[in-house]
C-alpha cells in the first residue's frame, strides 16, 4: 500500500514569513504539532513542529517586559525556526518505507512531495492508526488467538484452511519470524477471525491439534 492512499492531502501549510505571534495560535486552534513551510510556489522549504514553536518562545521566568516579549516575537518568523534539512517522500513511497525512515530519523512526520511540490503528510499517529487498522484491532466483533506454530513452510496454510473448515472468517494474520519467547522451530500467529460460535472455532482447532496460547473474544 502506498502513502497516497493513508496521508492527509489537505494539508495546513504556512508560507516562510509568517509571524511566530501567528503559528502558535494556529498549531493550537487546529490542534496540530507539524506544519510544513513552503514557498509561494508550494515549493517545500521546511518543516515546523510544535516543540520548535514553544522552543522559540519566552520563558514564563523571562525577565523582559510584555512589550519586549511582543516586539522580540513580532520579529520571529517561520523561516527563522523551521527546520531546512526535511526528510520526505513521494506519494509511491510504501507504507512500511515510510515508517522505516520515520523511525530510522526519529522524526514526527513526513510531508509527501510530487513534483517539487507539497501534496500531503503523514505522521506517527497516521502510521499507527494504519497498523492498527491493518491489524484487525478496530474490528470489534473479532476473536483474538495467538497460536503457537512449527516454524516451517506450508504450516501457516494449513491453519487458515482449517479455519475456514471451521466457519472461521479470517480479518487479519501476523506472524512475527522472530520472537524472543519462542521456542526454536516455532514461531506464533496472531489471529482476528469472525465466527457464529468463535469459542466453539477455538476448541476444534486445539482438537485438529494447535497449540493457542492466548485467546481474546468480543464482549457482549
Amino acid at each position: 500500500m502506498y502513502i497516497e492512499t493513508i496521508m492527509t492531502s489537505d494539508v495546513l501549510m504556512v508560507e516562510e514569513n509568517t509571524k511566530m505571534t501567528h503559528l502558535a495560535g494556529l498549531m493550537q486552534a487546529k490542534r496540530i504539532r507539524h506544519i510544513p513551510v513552503t514557498d509561494a510556489d508550494g515549493r517545500l522549504q521546511g518543516v515546523l513542529s510544535h516543540r520548535d514553536v514553544q522552543k522559540a518562545s519566552p520563558s514564563d521566568i523571562t525577565t523582559l517586559s510584555a512589550g519586549e516579549v511582543n516586539y522580540l516575537l513580532s520579529k520571529l518568523t517561520a523561516r527563522d525556526i523551521m527546520h531546512r534539512n526535511v526528510v520526505s517522500c513521494s506519494p509511491k513511497t510504501l507504507v512500511e518505507d515510510a515508517a522505516c525512515l520515520i523511525r530510522e530519523h526519529t522524526i514526527g512526520c513526513l510531508p509527501v512531495v510530487e513534483n517539487d511540490k507539497l501534496v500531503g503528510i503523514i505522521t506517527s499517529v497516521d502510521l499507527l492508526d494504519f497498523f492498527l487498522d491493518i491489524t484487525g484491532c478496530n474490528e470489534p466483533d473479532a476473536a483474538r488467538l495467538s497460536i503457537q506454530l512449527k516454524d516451517q513452510k506450508g504450516a501457516l496454510s494449513k491453519l487458515l484452511a482449517c479455519l475456514d473448515e471451521l466457519g472461521g472468517y479470517v480479518v487479519s494474520v501476523m506472524t512475527p519470524q522472530h520472537n524472543q519467547n519462542d521456542e526454536e522451530g516455532l514461531r506464533h500467529v496472531v489471529l482476528r477471525f469472525k465466527a457464529d460460535d468463535p469459542q466453539g472455532v477455538r476448541q476444534q482447532l486445539g482438537d485438529h491439534g494447535y497449540t493457542v496460547v492466548t485467546e481474546t473474544y468480543p464482549k457482549g
